[in-house]
């Protein structure tokens, strides 16, 4: 631990009742008409001190999971907490996360602050340019996708990665049993798609990866966004040999592995897709599957509000086209 940066919050800081409120107030935004969250508010300070004492006498044991199915473009399972557990999800992602978001590398996009697509589309962009050196050379680009990556974090290998930084054992019991609460296809593995804690976990795990990239081999030009990550570079069979590696390490140290569909090397001039978007060295274009769903949701009937994230969304490639046929719908 000697010269490691360690988490210096104590447990009672996460659980006091201060931080529940706070945690409580953002929680609810956005939330208002929801019955679940109107029932809790009812008794709000009671249902607070109440899990405040739970915490502190360590009689806290985490509810079931409602489960949700969304279509948005694929399908996913979602696995809803109640109100309560999701408070104090929240309580425990507002001391933790600016503790680990500090850690990552930079070129890591996905759930943190400042981020987002956009940065992540602009970087690749950027590196692209650079490797290139402005489409004066070959652009190879290895495309890699983590299968089923919620469904397979290891629980064991996630408290241990955690324990290496945080010191106090309340904590690690509160995260075991927030992190034990659920599992996918067996004991011991996966996190739940709906909990905020998890966003932040699941970034934590593949920091591990992004570490073992940056810091062990050394490699300059490497984006990750959640579980879809590229490395960029003028030699292709350099990033075969690179993709082996990583596919060995994933498996042996994270219990991961990568999705045999969804890995690729190709050139920037034959066009790369990735982030719903297929790029080229001087344009980027909406993914086709991407561009008719959205197409046929506005035929259906969307808010204004939709239309106008819609809209914000295409500004970001060269779209004039379907914006102009967006308009017209």
């Amino acid at each position: 631990m000697v010269g490691k940066i360690l988490f210096e919050h104590k447990y009672e800081e996460i659980i006091s009742l201060e931080n529940l409120f706070e945690a409580w107030g953002e929680f609810r935004v956005g939330k208002k008409i929801k019955a679940a969250v109107q029932r809790f508010e009812l008794n709000l300070m009671s249902n607070l001190i109440t899990l405040h004492e739970s915490l502190t006498d360590g009689t806290y044991r985490h509810s079931e999971y409602r489960t949700r199915i969304i279509n948005d473009p694929k399908r996913r399972v979602i696995n809803v907490a109640g109100v309560r557990d999701r408070v104090l999800h929240r309580a425990i992602y507002r001391k933790l996360y600016p503790f680990f978001d500090k850690l990552f590398i930079a070129d890591s996009f996905s759930c943190r602050n400042e981020k987002g697509t956009h940065k992540a589309l602009d970087r690749f962009k950027l590196m692209a340019g650079q490797v290139s050196m402005n489409n004066r050379r070959t652009c190879w680009v290895l495309k890699c996708d983590v299968r089923q990556f919620f469904a397979s974090i290891d629980q064991r290998v996630l408290l241990q990665i955690l324990s290496k930084r945080i010191v106090d054992k309340k904590i690690m019991w509160l995260l075991a049993r927030i992190i034990s609460s659920f599992s996918s296809s067996r004991p011991g593995v996966g996190l739940p798609l709906g909990n905020l804690t998890s966003q932040l976990l699941a970034n934590v795990y593949l920091n591990e990866l992004d570490q073992f990239v940056k810091q062990k081999m050394k490699i300059k030009h490497y984006i990750r966004y959640a579980d879809d990550f590229v490395l960029l570079s003028r030699d292709k069979y350099e990033l075969r040999r690179l993709l082996y590696v990583i596919s060995d390490w994933l498996s042996a140290e994270l219990k991961l592995w990568l999705h045999p569909a969804k890995v690729s090397i190709s050139t920037m001039a034959s066009g790369v897709d990735f982030l719903g978007w297929v790029h080229w060295p001087e344009h980027r274009i909406l993914r086709g599957v991407t561009k008719k769903r959205m197409l046929r949701k506005v035929e259906i009937g969307v808010g204004e509000n939709s239309l106008a994230s819609y809209r914000g969304m295409l500004s970001w490639g060269n779209t004039y086209e379907l914006s102009k046929n967006l308009d017209d719908q």
